[in-house]
């Protein structure tokens, strides 16, 4: 790992298996939460303009096609479909499209932390990439196979991050030109932190409206 910053220009964000079929069966996160993340996630890459790669197995498998969600923000990007591999960059056309982005900051994100995602982190490790595991928006069967997973993962190399605090890496400053997609992402998948800035904002208000009192017509 080093301290230079992740920017648009120098990550790609990699999602791997978000599909329904496995959401069925997750019980490391919330549903809602986790598809929350994943979106918020999709939407950072898309609004950015980062590096994006998004894959998943075949659609005639159990697992299913990807999130409706998830394809919503995507749109019309590629998704790669992958037989049987495990570790993506087994494919040569997922490992090609991560090559093809220029970019050597991986944040990669997936389904099942202890399966695919696992096993792609650590191909990408091999690869010499230099890898962010997004934990939050990644998810497996129980919490204890996601925290082991993500502990061989870090002890591996890869660096673990949230998909918000990227997001907040991306934008560097309030008063950036990204600022605006810092924002929206907050109001739309941090409500919690949208509310506390809603607070601030009625407090000032009123703070501004006991101040200037307005006076009656004569």
């Amino acid at each position: 790992m080093t301290l230079e910053p992740l920017t648009p220009q120098n990550t790609t964000i990699v999602l791997v298996d978000h599909a329904v079929g496995f959401a069925n069966v997750l019980r490391s996160h919330d549903a809602a939460q986790h598809v929350n993340n994943v979106v918020g996630l999709a939407k950072t890459a898309v609004w950015y303009e980062s590096g994006l790669v998004v894959t998943n197995g075949l659609p005639s498998k159990p697992s299913g096609p990807l999130y409706p969600q998830l394809l919503e923000v995507i749109g019309d990007h590629p998704v790669i479909e992958r037989g049987g591999n495990f570790n993506a960059f087994l494919d040569e056309r997922f490992a090609r499209a991560v090559r093809e982005t220029g970019r050597r900051k991986l944040a990669i994100a997936g389904v099942s932390t202890e399966g695919c995602v696992l096993q792609t982190v650590l191909g990408a490790l091999r690869e010499d990439y230099e890898v962010y595991l997004v934990v939050d928006a990644s998810a497996s069967v129980t919490g204890e196979t996601h925290a082991t997973a993500v502990q061989r993962m870090v002890q591996a190399g890869a660096t673990p991050i949230t998909w918000f605090s990227l997001a907040g890496e991306f934008t560097v400053d309030h008063r950036a030109p990204a600022a605006p997609h810092f924002q929206r992402l907050m109001r739309e998948h941090v409500p919690t932190m949208a509310m506390g800035v809603q607070l601030y904002l009625a407090t000032l208000h009123q703070a501004e409206s006991i101040e200037s009192p307005v006076t009656p017509p004569s």
